[in-house]
């Protein structure tokens, strides 16, 4: 099966400030793939890239056979793309339903398997503060609407930064969950978040970077069966 997604050589600055130093990454269609690293490592800065939202890059971004280093982030979504940000976005102003209903659209090839129906239904605790205002929702809950906007976008692929970072432990649950929906219906993720264990368990790869490059790339149990190296790149005993 070809890639749905090449990367190579991809090196990224912040002015004179060089973060990426040539990353290689492939993903296929409907792969989960976990990136992983220490913080300051570069890895919100390479989904940053992948969306065009790094102004200055070298290398090569090809998706779906076309190269999109350096188009705009609004075509980059358009062709299939969705961002879940660090931070989340949500905007305050708005109700759950009306966050969900900006973003709706079929996707790419006419697809729209992703309904308002469908995310409150995977959502439910979206759908109890349907009429709320993003302000008032809780972490988790905001969390759970950023991904339920990506999914409005009927995507291929889907980019999420800190999956769970800050939430509580039965909120993460649910935002792991959420991922093996996601996987199943054939939707490729590539997920940042630092439980390392629980992206184990839904990952088809774990990729470890550092420094701005990539030091491992292969699947969960070759990663979890290296304790000295999840100990020096992740602080993982």
């Amino acid at each position: 099966m070809s890639a749905l997604l090449k990367v190579n050589s991809l090196q990224s600055f912040y002015g004179v400030s060089q973060v990426l130093h040539g990353i290689d990454l492939s993903l296929r269609s409907g792969e989960q793939v976990a990136l992983l690293g220490r913080n300051g490592m570069g890895k919100t800065t390479f989904l940053r890239s992948l969306m065009g939202l790094v102004p200055k890059t070298t290398g090569n971004v090809v998706w779906r056979e076309a190269e999109i280093r350096t188009a705009l982030p609004e075509k980059i979504a358009q062709s299939g793309v969705a961002y879940v940000p660090e931070g989340r976005g949500v905007f305050g102003s708005l109700s759950v339903i009306e966050n969900l209903l900006m973003a709706a659209r079929k996707g790419p090839s006419g697809k729209q398997n992703w309904t308002l129906d469908r995310v409150l239904t995977l959502f439910p605790r979206l759908a109890q503060r349907r009429n709320n205002g993003g302000h008032q929702l809780s972490g988790g809950e905001q969390q759970m609407l950023t991904i339920g906007r990506a999914l409005m976008t009927n995507p291929d692929l889907i980019l999420i930064d800190e999956a769970t970072e800050g939430l509580a432990p039965l909120v993460a649950q649910e935002i792991w969950r959420t991922l093996t929906v996601v996987r199943s219906e054939g939707i490729a993720t590539i997920v940042v978040d630092k439980d390392v264990r629980s992206l184990a368990k839904i990952a088809d790869r774990m990729v470890v970077m550092s420094k701005g490059q990539i030091e491992f790339d292969g699947p969960p149990v070759d990663l979890l069966a290296q304790p000295e190296f999840l100990e020096r790149h992740l602080g993982v005993q």
